[in-house]
């Protein structure tokens, strides 16, 4: 059993994550106005004392504890650590992210360290942002200069504010992305604000004082306990879950190699540059969430060091799974990041993976997380050898000659993080999801293969909710089977050209597996939509449909990417009878380049 500390946007996402298991959970607020759909878990509001929450954790036997509150709760913060102390039970921290500050901001340990800043700075009219709490809390400065508070609309908070005798008529209401139009109409000269971080609307308040050009105050978040273990996202939640809640989830996630191979080369270069390296490795993934890996050793040689990472895939069938993987780093005096590939990683022999011929099977992402691991430690020029031992004999069980990998594996993952697969699982989950969407009065379901396409559809629709995306792997048609049996009425498909291709075929599950590219089907619809015949042979030849974005002339790729689009769409719609399909191409740019809709 899990309590989670929420009331906030990052309490929103704990539940969000949960929903997908088969556990049960406490959802705590202070209050009860924050609405939340809690289909596994239980919505309790009201304050918890230490000994309340002591009792609640012994009555429910809670495991673990999920501190999603504010991060100006103090008093909760303390609650929690002194319960955790007392119960032995593991607390995790899920953290909202914070932007940096901009130069020439002026840090404040504390309200009266912000009082006695904003004074000695000649501040002459304030624009406070930091609450309708914290107006007891700045009455240092507002008795001495004059101050307008910014607070929520609503009764209990004009309250407050006659309880702390403050001047109603300096009192303004929030709407989102107000700022700028405040700081114009008050005239203020500065404004202070709390660390609220990207949730608390930070950077919208920084980025209006900035261009108004007022002084910026900011007083910075309070520390959490020592005892609170951290993570920034739900894959590194999901990794705290699964260690301390063992069948809360049906399947464990895992890390892809090129993760893998990130915190290899952090380590290594860490004991290159400095002597010693870090055990549990920390670094980040693509969506800039932080995760940690464990070292499993490192050895510093003559010019290089090396550091090895154990693979674990979670419960996927990665064939992978429980391999070393070997970094190496060496300086070099080019002045930039050059990667090769060592014993049992593959080399590029055909066009088409995003790689040149000759390269080491390091695909970028891997790359781009590796690069910018090192640089955090290392500016000059390093040298990046990844290896995996017995990588050779691994790749004859994998599809990577068909693409023309060659000699090994490749160092893969997009995300970094790689999601337990069982098909059975896999749907239930899909299944589930769409209950949830339909729970909460979703308009439309938007299915995509994966977080790629899903950031780039998200973008044609920005205001729908995040349960309203759901990632259906490969498989297309149960996805769609299902979201029928749900009475789906709107479904919008993102699809890549590489499954599209396979859809367009027939081919409702376009896992390599089952299906791979059909050259002779191609030929035929480009002859059939009126393609030119040279586009025709360079089709013949393509090792990847990824090909098709830049190898036959602009024209035919139009008349083929819209024949291939509206037949995907013809397959999609029969799944959904009644309902309204809409399907999306995604291009090799990232970018809705083609769409379908009757």
């Amino acid at each position: 059993m899990i309590l989670v500390l929420g009331g906030t946007t990052e309490g929103r996402k704990v539940v969000q994550l949960l929903e997908q298991g088969n556990g049960e959970y406490f959802y705590s607020t202070l209050g009860d106005m924050q609405t939340v759909e809690c289909h596994h878990g239980t919505h309790i509001s009201g304050a918890m004392t230490v000994d309340r929450m002591q009792q609640f954790c012994s009555d429910h036997h809670i495991q673990l504890i999920v501190d999603a509150a504010h991060p100006f709760a103090s008093n909760l913060h303390a609650t929690v650590d002194a319960v955790s102390r007392q119960l032995t039970l593991p607390v995790v921290r899920y953290e909202r992210r914070y932007p940096c500050l901009p130069h020439g901001v002026v840090e404040c340990a504390d309200y009266d360290d912000a009082c006695r800043k904003m004074l000695d700075a000649g501040v002459r009219k304030l624009l406070a942002l930091t609450g309708v709490q914290t107006i007891g809390k700045l009455r240092g400065f507002w008795q001495k200069r004059p101050t307008v508070f910014r607070i929520l609309d609503r009764e209990e908070s004009l309250a407050k504010v006659r309880e702390q005798g403050f001047d109603e008529s300096r009192v303004v209401f929030y709407h989102p992305g107000n700022t700028a139009m405040l700081l114009e109409q008050t005239g203020a000269d500065a404004i202070v604000t709390k660390e609220s971080g990207e949730s608390g609307g930070m950077a919208e308040k920084l980025e209006a004082a900035l261009h108004a050009g007022v002084k910026i105050f900011v007083v910075k978040r309070p520390p959490m306990p020592d005892r609170f273990i951290t993570v920034t996202g739900n894959h590194g939640l999901r990794k705290m879950v699964e260690r301390y809640c063992a069948g809360f989830f049906n399947l464990r996630s895992g890390f892809t190699t090129g993760a893998c191979a990130t915190a290899a080369a952090k380590a290594a270069m860490q004991l290159l540059i400095t002597g010693d390296y870090d055990h549990e490795v920390a670094f980040k993934l693509p969506d800039g969430e932080t995760m940690e890996m464990e070292v499993k050793k490192a050895q510093l040689h003559h010019d290089s060091a090396t550091a090895v990472v154990v693979k674990d895939a979670g419960d996927d069938p990665d064939v992978t799974n429980g391999r070393e993987i070997h970094v190496s780093v060496k300086k070099n005096d080019c002045d930039e990041i050059r990667f090769f590939g060592g014993e049992g990683v593959g080399r590029v022999t055909l066009p088409g993976t995003g790689l040149a011929i000759g390269e080491p099977a390091i695909n970028p992402v891997p790359r781009a997380m590796i690069s910018n691991e090192i640089r955090y430690i290392y500016n000059g020029g390093v040298d990046v050898t990844v290896e995996v031992p017995g990588g050779e004999e691994l790749a004859a069980r994998t599809f990577n000659s068909r693409i023309g990998i060659e000699g090994g594996i490749s160092i893969i993952g997009t995300t970094g993080i790689v999601m337990p697969f069982s098909h059975e699982a896999f749907i239930d989950a899909i299944r589930k999801q769409i209950e949830v969407a339909m729970a909460i009065g979703t308009e439309r379901i938007v299915i995509n293969s994966g977080a790629r396409s899903e950031r780039i559809v998200k973008q044609q629709y920005p205001n729908l909710p995040s349960q309203s995306f759901i990632h259906y792997g490969n498989a297309i048609g149960e996805t769609i089977k299902a979201a029928a049996e749900h009475g789906v009425k709107r479904l919008t498909i993102g699809i890549m050209v590489g499954k599209a291709v396979k859809l367009a075929e027939g081919h409702l599950d376009t896992h390599s597996h089952n299906v791979t590219l059909n050259r002779d089907f191609l030929c035929r619809i480009a002859k059939e939509c009126g393609c030119s015949d040279s586009s025709i042979v360079k089709i013949k030849s393509l090792n990847m449909a990824r090909e098709l974005w830049n190898s036959i002339v602009p024209c035919d790729r139009d008349k083929l990417m819209n024949r291939i689009v509206k037949l995907c769409h013809g397959h999609c719609s029969e799944l959904l009878p009644g309902g309204e399909v809409e399907t999306l191409l995604i291009s090799d740019t990232g970018e809705v380049a083609y769409r379908f809709q009757q």
